[in-house]
């Protein structure tokens, strides 16, 4: 039986072991114990979210009992009015909405409730369409209940979306809808929205784009026909149980395409809102393999498409005129290894051209075009990666995020027509921006390891107009059991490695404690960083644990040198800089050389593993969640973005394997995974216990039934901790 994924994997039900049978569980203190640590208590609360209303001097909030949404003035925060009241709709009424959409020209209202995930981020739901003026209220699509990928028209007068993989129009004016397509198959044929790999690995959910001048619609075309099928099972389970499996399993099968085997075969389509007829538009490279971003540049005859070869090592960009097809080349990026995801993730498009994020200096920085495709402006330059663009405003001025001044930090900055720099927030610790659309406002989010998440209403400037959320209580709930984090240097190979430590609560130097070592490690992934990050690390600290991270080579936030030194070979560096890096930590004051472990989770797993294995391992426990342990066994574009695919690359492969190396495991091991992960899947840690039970050896194994990539609901985050905590405790002792 095919089911949707996140309906039954996104679990938000909260186990609490109370009663006294529960609490003499092997283990159940400990649970209970670094709950407040972890996910979902140890969440910093967020102001909610703020939707910019189109005249630039308001914004819209949805209420806490979802009934109304209200309009606030951006500089005071005071109410200005109810641009939807629930209780008072005309036609037909609904109890509460979960979000919504304010049309263009702000005379309308999309509401959505009772979402149902279907992957990581897309999601089906009941649609309505409100007018403001008349207060009327309607299904958005009757025929369909439940709708996804849902964009209006820039006139407001037109809403496509997808049903049942197919493309829809509901226009407004003549409360009618169109059928765009008719191909549309389950498990075949997917218009508009994005398969699994797009949805996980690009980003995105939707491939639709409307022309400016609301005359045609633009959309790729999924063909997943030919990419194979992967099922997994399901149980009853006792978090959130489904009863219809209590004597036999049920599956959840989805399209899944692994290392060097067929993508979905995308295409380029236009549909002529007027005559209802659509065309094919064909690009001229052969070699294109995907299809990641779509959208239009100023004009109608600038529909601006961004593509990929296989090896993601070159990224072109053409200017397609969907009245003619024609297409034309306007920019071209090259890679030695592979192509950043923020290239075409992080493109803007404005009227007199686009800004693009390329590492073509080293770094990454932010360059200006226009739509023919020249080079009018290197907005960014020096030894230092932006790593988020906001746009520009009236005045010229570009405002984006970056590593600066050190990797360690990330700053909201703005620099001006003559390429003055100035922060717009603390240069110390990290910070984020939410701009309105003019880009004369932002909110601010801004932490530091102390400092918990602060939320800052402030002009363009970083003046402070007033905080939406300082997580205060947070703040004072943990003063005092939160170990300071110290920042250091670690070297290897001659390399400086960015690292921190948390010591134990009492810390005597003239003692020796065991340390845990944690890493995420995955290419382009930052761990060490200036922020607040409250989570199972203090619980450890607390409890007589030397926590230390360390990013090696591969990590982002240090130019392209640093980062790309993995490809094709992952895993390599990574484990040769947590070795030395475990070596020199055996060194330091406090440290008890004999009881170092290491852990990680997702691509942290997999380098948990690969260090587990390695020659000359020096650590005595590791842990390993949701681990990959051979690169075939994951997807095409994450896998090939680093690795190219095993035909090119069998020996990349065979080297970067935990599997092909179980055999040497070298210390005490725990492998911890959800049977429902359509991430990383099951068979990953099945297969290297496989390897292990061939080769005579064992590991220690917890299994969470049900439980997708994130392993949460019911407590089950807290469980992961806790089984963390007792099974080094156990093997460091």
């Amino acid at each position: 039986m095919k089911i949707s994924l996140l309906s039954i994997l996104s679990i938000a039900a909260v186990f609490t072991i109370t009663d006294a049978a529960a609490a003499s569980l092997p283990g159940a203190r400990t649970t209970k114990e670094i709950a407040p640590y972890v996910f979902p208590q140890n969440s910093a609360k967020r102001p909610s979210s703020l939707t910019y209303m189109p005249d630039g001097t308001q914004y819209a909030m949805l209420s806490d009992d979802g009934k109304a949404i209200k309009t606030y003035d951006i500089r005071s925060g005071n109410e200005t009015g109810v641009l939807v009241d629930l209780t008072r709709t005309r036609d037909i009424t609904i109890p509460s909405a979960d979000g919504f959409i304010v049309s263009p020209n702000a005379a309308k209202v999309i509401i959505y409730r009772n979402p149902e995930y279907i992957y990581r981020r897309s999601f089906t739901a009941e649609y309505y369409v409100y007018d403001i003026k008349s207060r009327k209220l309607d299904n958005l699509s009757p025929e369909f209940p439940r709708v996804r990928s849902v964009m209006m028209s820039p006139d407001s007068r037109m809403i496509a979306f997808v049903a049942n993989n197919d493309i829809y129009l509901k226009k407004l004016d003549y409360n009618n809808q169109v059928r765009v397509t008719t191909d549309g198959a389950a498990g075949k044929i997917i218009n508009g929205a994005t398969d699994w790999t797009y949805e996980e690995e690009f980003s995105t959910t939707s491939l639709m784009a409307w022309a400016p001048d609301n005359l045609t619609l633009c959309f790729v075309k999924f063909n997943e026909t030919d990419v194979p099928l992967y099922s997994l099972p399901l149980y009853e389970g006792t978090c959130m149980p489904m009863k219809e499996y209590a004597r036999y399993p049920g599956s959840l099968s989805y399209k899944y395409p692994v290392a060097g085997v067929g993508n979905s075969k995308v295409t380029l389509h236009s549909y002529d809102v007027e005559t209802r007829k659509t065309k094919d538009i064909p690009l001229p490279d052969a070699n294109i393999e995907y299809i990641p971003r779509i959208d239009y540049g100023a004009q109608p005859s600038q529909l601006m498409v961004s593509t990929l070869n296989r090896d993601q090592n070159r990224y072109e960009l053409y200017s397609v005129n969907p009245a003619t097809t024609v297409a034309k080349s306007v920019l071209v990026e090259k890679s030695n290894a592979w192509i950043d995801p923020l290239t075409y993730e992080g493109m803007t498009f404005q009227q007199d051209g686009f800004v693009v994020m390329s590492q073509r200096s080293g770094f990454m920085h932010l360059y200006k075009y226009s739509y023919a495709g020249a080079l009018t402006r290197t907005i960014t330059s020096g030894d230092f990666d932006v790593t988020a663009y906001y746009g520009s405003d009236a005045a010229g001025r570009h405002y984006y995020q970056a590593a600066s001044p050190s990797p360690l930090q990330r700053t909201v900055y703005r620099v001006d027509a003559k390429g003055v720099r100035t922060a717009v927030s603390d240069t110390k610790g990290t910070a984020s921006a939410t701009f309105s659309p003019n880009l004369e406002y932002a909110v601010i989010n801004y932490s530091t390891p102390t400092t918990p998440p602060v939320y800052t209403l402030c002009n363009n400037q970083g003046k402070s107009l007033r905080v939406l959320e300082d997580n205060a209580a947070l703040k004072q709930r943990f003063d005092g059991i939160m170990q300071a984090k110290e920042f250091i240097k670690i070297p290897s190979d001659g390399l400086e490695l960015n690292a921190f430590v948390i010591r134990p609560s009492g810390f005597d130097p003239s003692r020796k404690y065991p340390v845990i070592m944690t890493q995420y490690s995955g290419p382009g992934s930052q761990s060490v960083l200036d922020r607040w990050e409250l989570d199972w690390m203090y619980y450890f600290a607390n409890n007589g644990f030397m926590i230390v991270c360390v990013d090696g080579r591969g990590t982002g936030g240090r130019g392209t040198q640093f980062m790309h030194a993995v490809y094709k070979g992952l895993g390599h560096y990574e484990t040769i800089d947590q070795i030395n890096a475990a070596k020199h930590i055996a060194t330091l004051p406090g440290v008890d050389a004999s009881r170092i472990g290491i852990c990680g989770w997702s691509y942290g797993g997999y380098e948990t593993l690969m260090c587990a294995t390695a020659n000359g391992c020096p650590f005595a426990a590791a842990v390993a969640i949701a681990p990959v342990t051979d690169w075939r066994y994951y997807d095409t574009v994450y896998s090939e973005r680093y690795m190219l695919t095993p035909q090119q690359n069998e020996a990349g492969y065979n080297a970067s394997a935990p599997l092909s190396r179980a055999a040497k495991l070298a210390c005490p091991t725990l492998i911890m995974y959800g049977t429902a992960d359509d991430n990383v899947h099951p068979a990953n840690s099945l297969r290297f216990v496989s390897a292990l039970q061939t080769a005579g050896g064992y590991c220690d194994m917890f299994v969470f039934p049900n439980m997708n990539h994130s392993i949460y609901g019911c407590n089950a985050r807290a469980v992961v901790y806790g089984k963390m905590f007792d099974f080094f405790k156990d093997k460091l002792k």
